[in-house]
């Protein structure tokens, strides 16, 4: 009997992380989502088509700063739980990563328009 109730008890707990851990998951991505819209809106801006990409990527470095910041904490909170042995460090390195891959592919983006309108 105490064998089935501590099998079960595994069970509930093992279902009750999954579940916290897809939740996680989905704010991250909802984070991810929101940091992504902000930075389109900046590559749509009608002023930003003048500037130099040196100009634009300082400009996008420093834009969406709420989004970025929600988008961090979110992932990293996914990443805490999905990875419970990895360093702290390592988990902001990922989250600092992704935010410096997503800002890289809109300056991207940006150089290749200005390339093709000249």
């Amino acid at each position: 009997m105490r064998m089935m109730l501590a099998v079960a008890l595994t069970l509930a707990a093992s279902q009750a992380l999954a579940d916290e851990v897809e939740d996680a998951h989905k704010l991250a991505l909802q984070g991810r989502d929101s940091y992504w819209h902000c930075l389109a809106r900046e590559y749509s801006r009608l002023d930003v088509k003048g500037m130099s990409a040196a100009d634009f990527t300082a400009d996008v470095a420093s834009a969406c700063p709420s989004e970025r910041q929600n988008f961090r904490v979110r992932l990293l909170d996914y990443l805490s739980l999905q990875f419970p042995g990895a360093e702290s460090d390592s988990n902001l390195s990922t989250a600092n990563r992704a935010i410096e891959l997503a800002q890289k592919d809109v300056v991207t983006a940006f150089v290749h328009r200005k390339g093709t309108a000249n």
